[in-house]
């Protein structure tokens, strides 16, 4: 594989990290309890930060499926069901994320349903557990991404198109 071919998959958690961070940010910097136009642009600042870094990481993750030539999860519930196919390994190759990764991303995926389908009852307080998972994501997505794909395209330091396996990429 060309280094061309993660070219978009790189961006996209490149993203998804710049907006998990910028999250985070945001409720460090807290604001959400001001009166008027404050207080609202605080909250909805939050939920639309981490709603844009769960859709990188999806991008990403759909991307990366693609590449390997596997089919994305169809259907209604198509959202939790990609975090699961990448969570684990699927033929001959391995999960895409560790599974403490996979706990935070799944988090970030319940913050963002909340907040799409139910946010004029967004509370601050039960927040805060996906607010941890994005910071942790924010941190360690480049290094998960980076291993998964020295694991399955070693072929960048061999040359040969192969992997060190002898397999085909």
């Amino acid at each position: 594989m060309s280094d061309a071919r993660w070219i978009e998959i790189e961006t996209d958690f490149q993203a998804a990290c710049a907006h998990f961070a910028g999250a985070a940010e945001l409720f460090d910097a807290g604001g959400f309890d001001d009166p008027g136009m404050d207080g609202y642009k605080a909250s909805m600042a939050l939920m639309h930060a981490m709603q844009s870094g769960h859709t990188s990481l999806e991008s990403g993750l759909v991307r990366i499926l693609q590449l390997l030539g596997e089919e994305r999860p169809q259907g209604e519930f198509w959202h939790r069901d990609l975090l699961r196919r990448v969570c684990m390994p699927v033929g001959d190759r391995g999960a895409v994320l560790p599974p403490d990764i996979c706990e935070h991303a799944d988090e970030t995926r319940r913050f963002r349903n909340v907040a799409v389908r139910s946010y004029d009852r967004f509370q601050l307080d039960q927040a805060e557990i996906a607010i941890a998972s994005a910071r942790v994501l924010a941190e360690e997505l480049p290094e998960c991404l980076r291993v998964f794909r020295d694991r399955i395209d070693p072929s960048e330091s061999n040359g040969s198109g192969r992997a060190a396996s002898g397999g085909p990429v």
